[in-house]
């Protein structure tokens, strides 16, 4: 176990190790040296290839893991059912709300001078074909394409595959080895965060050179509103109707998860809030510690409400920015797949962020966006990690409930 004490220093590190990063492009950027652009362009084409190699086994490990793990004891199978399906239920709630906005508030452009690159054309021309071309002919092909629809179309069919196997040491030799290679993957994903500030000097010193070219950032602050908005409204509007059609007060429930949405928001992170969160919807909220301790890890793991909004805000954004068209398709089909990426995302630090780059890296489209993103994305980080844990904490109470009942 680690202390708070030596988490709070781990996390002061990297924060000043991202300011540096920061800081370090911005200066390489402003700087005009061809040597110093050419080693930030390298930095950020290497890391943009990392999210590509990585983004498809991690996504598709972590579907495959949620959708078939939590059934060894037989007695809560009821209870993973209501969760998974209560879960799925916020979640495509909170990926609707932010599409709802995003066709509101309409986010305006920041004009890149850099043309699209010709795989981005080629996604835009095509896109009605990728979405039609959903269903695999290969299995390994869909991955080597980096075809996100069908990766997860292919890790859905496993993960429900996995739970209808009769031969019980069949099962779990199967469950072992997805979540032996998926252990894999997340530890080289820690690893890749942990070097993530020579990522973020590259994303930021093409950035600053795209700047200086007469970029107009004008569009962002809108971009930002759709994603803070859609939080809130998801956890103070959609949740609390969603508690009081099952008679549950959401006022009073949100005033005694107080002490764990409080450690949420500081510590930006759902994991190591757990405690706190099943301590207090326990001792606070009453609810069936049997429960409260199957359910909440769960949720834990696959109900990211806040990340699927961050999810299907930033790509669009990204896309529209590309020169890709934004139609009632496009919005529909990242609705889902924010949806499923954000139950497969994986549990580490700026995982929303991590996850919504290698997707829109797996398509080809260029992510200059992402590093003018990034300085910003450790409030943004606060705000979805509160609203992750609360709905954790929703989705508990009312599988609660509905077992009292």
């Amino acid at each position: 176990m680690v202390c708070g004490c030596c988490e709070g220093s781990a996390t002061n590190k990297s924060a000043l190790w991202y300011l540096v990063a920061i800081a370090f492009g911005v200066m390489c950027g402003l700087s005009g040296i061809d040597v110093l652009l050419k080693v930030g362009s390298s930095c950020s084409e290497i890391f943009v290839r990392i999210f590509r190699c990585i983004s498809m086994p991690v996504i598709s490990l972590s579907v495959i893991i949620a959708l078939s793990s939590y059934d060894s004891d037989k007695s809560m199978m009821s209870v993973w059912k209501k969760t998974l399906s209560y879960t799925i239920f916020t979640t495509v709630a909170a990926a609707s709300v932010s599409a709802l906005l995003y066709v509101m508030i309409s986010p305006s452009n920041v004009a890149i001078v850099s043309s699209p690159s010709a795989d981005t054309k080629t996604v835009g021309a095509n896109y009605l074909k990728y979405f039609l071309d959903i269903v695999p002919d290969s299995i390994l092909g869909s991955f080597m394409e980096h075809k996100v629809l069908s990766v997860l179309l292919i890790s859905v069919i496993i993960g429900i595959a996995i739970r209808f196997v009769k031969e019980a040491d069949a099962k779990s030799s199967v469950i072992s080895f997805f979540k032996g290679i998926h252990s894999v993957f997340f530890t080289i994903t820690r690893l890749i965060v942990k070097i993530l500030p020579i990522g973020l000097f590259g994303f930021v010193t093409v950035s600053v050179k795209e700047l200086q070219g007469g970029t107009d950032l004008a569009g962002m602050g809108s971009y930002f509103l759709v994603i803070i908005a859609a939080n809130i409204i998801q956890g103070a509007v959609i949740l609390p109707l969603v508690l009081a059609a099952k008679k549950i007060n959401p006022i009073v429930a949100m005033k005694k998860m107080t002490p764990a949405l409080s450690v949420a928001f500081f510590s930006k992170s759902s994991s190591a809030t757990l405690p706190v969160t099943i301590d207090t919807i326990e001792s606070r909220i009453g609810v069936n510690h049997k429960i409260s301790r199957f359910a909440l890890p769960l949720c834990t793991t696959i109900n990211m409400n806040g990340c699927a909004a961050f999810i299907f805000t930033t790509v669009i954004y990204v896309m529209q920015n590309h020169g890709i068209e934004i139609t009632s398709l496009t919005i529909l089909t990242w609705v889902l797949i924010s949806t499923l990426a954000a139950i497969g995302n994986a549990g580490v630090p700026m995982g929303c962020f991590f996850l919504s780059a290698s997707l829109l890296s797996s398509m080809g489209i260029p992510m200059p966006l992402m590093g003018i993103i990034l300085p910003f994305y450790g409030v943004i980080d606060m705000i979805e990690t509160s609203l992750n844990v609360w709905s954790d904490a929703c989705v508990t109470m009312i599988v609660d409930r509905e077992f009292k009942e």
